[in-house]
């Protein structure tokens, strides 16, 4: 069983890939804002976890599919809809129950489906302990106000927790004015920003053999700092841009690497991003979603 397991996860890796190398073309278009095209990781994510597929004709993989991918049918409730498995590895011969077309090769998955299962569960146990070592650090931090402590263990403003998450700052931010840096903390409570990086390190961790899913998660943590940028400076003019900008200079970026920190990312690249902050009509927000939505599709189902 490990090894069939093993045999589609390496698949869906395969695919994830692939779509993956696409979002990071796409999100270089600097007329998409991140506050848009970070919504596209949600294509390679639910490639690297959800093993089953719509069929579509206006699906990539359909123009992939003559060259390496196979497409495995589970469901066909009806003609126009059917529901199947991309295969890229193609080592299998039959699929229910998965035999391989050579007997060796039964072997094989098993014993790499076993130092995979193994690593992956090393790491998400090691994210567990780190996740909650964290939580610990600043357990006796004080009360400022609202939901926002102080602490002296830590060096860069940041969103401590997922379930009931904490504004913590440094000590020596008593004194400084506070306005930008809790309302871009603010705005990653709300958006769930700590919840979403840590399901981004978990599926990393099953797919820790893969290098370009710690790529793409490295992407995507700094997407997300993007976009909380942009939707943290929505409403302010200019003035109160440069000194959001301001204060990301001052902020040094966070050692941990579960929690949402003012001073994550790259912090040249944010500041670019905040300076040049355009606000979207109707029409053009309207036009995203669209455009979001049909690469979605395209990429998100198997060949039709």
């Amino acid at each position: 069983m490990i090894g069939w397991i093993c045999y589609w996860v390496i698949n869906m890796s395969i695919v994830a890939s692939f779509m993956g190398l696409i979002v990071m073309l796409i999100r270089k278009l600097r007329f998409i804002p991140h506050r848009v095209s970070v919504f596209l990781w949600i294509i390679p994510f639910l490639r690297m976890v959800v093993p089953v597929g719509i069929n579509s004709p206006y699906s990539l993989m359909t123009l992939v599919s003559r060259f390496t991918t196979k497409t495995v049918t589970v469901y066909q409730p009806s003609d126009d809809l059917a529901f199947s498995l991309s295969n890229t590895i193609r080592a299998a011969e039959s699929y229910s129950p998965l035999r391989y077309k050579a007997s060796f090769l039964e072997t094989v998955f098993n014993v790499t489906g076993f130092v995979w299962i193994i690593v992956a569960l090393a790491l998400i146990i090691a994210l567990t302990i780190i996740y909650v070592s964290t939580k610990r650090e600043v357990a006796d931090s004080m009360l400022l106000k609202d939901n926002v402590y102080l602490s002296d263990k830590v060096d860069s403003p940041a969103v401590y927790g997922i379930f009931r998450p904490k504004i913590i700052m440094p000590e020596a931010y008593k004194e400084k004015g506070t306005e930008y840096i809790i309302r871009h903390e603010k705005t990653h409570i709300r958006r769930l920003d700590n919840l979403w990086r840590i399901i981004g390190f978990i599926t990393a961790a099953i797919h820790w053999f893969n290098p370009l899913s710690w790529i793409f998660l490295k992407a995507f943590l700094n997407d997300l700092e993007l976009a909380c940028d942009e939707m943290a400076v929505a409403g302010y003019e200019t003035e109160d841009r440069k000194e959001y900008a301001r204060t990301l200079l001052e902020c040094s970026q966070s050692k941990s690497m579960l929690v949402s920190a003012f001073g994550g990312a790259k912090v040249r690249t944010r500041i670019e991003n905040v300076l040049s902050y355009k606000k979207m009509t109707a029409f053009s927000a309207m036009g995203f979603t669209v455009l979001v939505l049909a690469i979605i599709v395209t990429l998100m189902t198997n060949a039709g």
